[in-house]
């Protein structure tokens, strides 16, 4: 005898949070518009990787370093973290002075109430667009220039950063293109003699590579690799 039971499974409730984008607290309408500002604050700092990135020095640093690790041939030491860290400080030993100037012309006036937003920009972006400028080709910023179709008297000081940003970017990458090509040649010969040596020997199944990495390794610090690519980087940008 079969006995057929029902059973009635009640369906789960699964709490769903309510989501409520506000503004509250705002009796008066300066009130609100400084919790905008603070919103668009927020979000200027989420870009803020974005601008220390393409408008500062780290371009060129963080180039250069990932053609060292190329040319002398170890693909994970120094690991990226340890050359981002380092391009990421000396970034900011270089980029000091330029931030300085920012934050004592724009960012404490603009504070104090002094001067307002669209004054605290202009004089912000001054010493960044300075520190550009000085590191960009004429032919590129031309280039962007031409292509942007600016009307009127464009000089330096008033050439837009959305102009000044592409051009600086790839000035930085042609001369962190140039000075790869420079590390490059003495860790090529070391190879090439090194290649050279073992097909004389008739070891031709025995990689180059593995021979001359550890003579890479000490050329590179016999001359102090470290101290004087480090020191070529910083006085580019004096």
């Amino acid at each position: 005898m079969l006995i057929g039971y029902k059973v009635h499974a009640e369906p789960a409730s699964i709490p769903v949070p309510s989501v409520n984008i506000s503004v509250n607290g705002t009796d008066t309408p300066k009130e609100y518009v400084d919790n905008i500002k603070l919103l668009i604050l927020l979000t200027i700092l989420t870009l803020l990787p974005s601008i220390i990135i393409m408008m500062t020095s780290f371009i060129r640093i963080i180039v250069v370093f990932s053609f060292l690790r190329s040319a002398i041939g170890t693909q994970q030491a120094p690991p990226n973290q340890v050359l981002t860290g380092l391009a990421i400080f000396l970034t900011i030993f270089i980029m000091t002075p330029t931030f300085n100037e920012i934050n004592t012309k724009a960012f404490k006036p603009y504070l104090e109430g002094t001067i307002t937003q669209q004054q605290a920009f202009d004089e912000g972006s001054k010493p960044l667009r300075q520190f550009m400028l000085k590191s960009t080709r004429q032919n590129d910023l031309k280039l962007f220039i031409e292509l942007s179709k600016l009307e009127g008297d464009v000089t330096k000081d008033n050439v837009p950063l959305y102009v000044v940003v592409p051009a600086f970017v790839i000035s930085e990458l042609r001369t962190a293109f140039n000075i790869g090509f420079m590390l490059y040649i003495p860790f090529l010969i070391i190879d090439l003699v090194v290649a050279s040596v073992l097909l004389s020997m008739g070891m031709m199944m025995l990689p180059p590579v593995m021979v001359s990495l550890p003579f890479k390794l000490l050329l590179f610090v016999m001359v102090d690799g470290w101290h004087l690519l480090v020191k070529s980087l910083i006085m580019s940008f004096s």
